[in-house]
């Protein structure tokens, strides 16, 4: 009988543990924002799509150093993040999603995760040229942050990863990268930078026109 309540009480500690520990246990966060004319190639009907839009917030994800949680234990969606929230997102998909595969695993109630994603996403300054191109724009990876380093101070060189598709030739996303308290930039991972250095193997990218 001892034997049995001993394994019992320690299956519901090692629960809780686990419970307690999953939606908070990450290294970092990487701030992921989207080139808009390019996710509106192959999603055209989609909602974000034809307004204007150049850099918009994909989502404010927990990083490990290697992998990330995803779809932790948290609190149900609440569809009132929509409205005190209005302008975070570009698509309203995105509140509900973001939420249930990356929110939840900060550790943070449902409110302070956006008002987190909100604050960060407005205190990047995104440099004049990339605001709203008429015509497309090339750069190379190294230009690239330059030119986001100069309009943000309180970014470092290496707290910048970039992802890019169709073999390289276009930008798809920037990721800046921060300690778990959203306060200070901080090295992406060896993860991430391999990943860029993969997708983004060519001299230069186009940032398509914002349309």
């Amino acid at each position: 009988m001892r034997h049995i309540l001993v394994l019992l009480l320690g299956g519901l500690l090692g629960s809780q543990a686990l419970a307690g520990d999953r939606p908070a246990r990450f290294d970092f966060y990487a701030l992921a924002l989207s080139w808009s004319p390019e996710h509106c190639v192959a999603r055209r009907n989609d909602n974000q799509c034809g307004r204007g839009y150049g850099f918009v917030l994909h989502g404010l994800w927990p990083q490990r150093e290697r992998g990330y949680p995803a779809d932790c234990p948290g609190e149900p969606w609440d569809a009132a993040m929509g409205k005190a929230f209005p302008t975070l997102y570009p698509s309203a998909h995105l509140y509900r999603h973001e939420w249930k595969k990356h929110g939840t695993c900060s550790g943070l109630p449902q409110r302070d995760y956006h008002a987190l994603a909100e604050r960060l996403k407005g205190r990047l300054v995104i440099p004049e040229a990339y605001r709203a191109p008429v015509q497309p724009l090339r750069r190379s990876p190294a230009a690239l942050r330059r030119d986001l380093l100069a309009a943000n101070n309180w970014l470092k060189e290496e707290s910048i990863a970039l992802s890019c598709g169709t073999g390289g030739r276009f930008l798809r996303e920037i990721y800046l990268c921060l300690t778990p308290d959203g306060k200070t930039a901080r090295a992406c991972s060896q993860e991430m930078q391999r990943r860029e250095a993969r997708l983004c193997a060519q001299p230069d990218f186009l940032l398509r026109a914002v349309r």
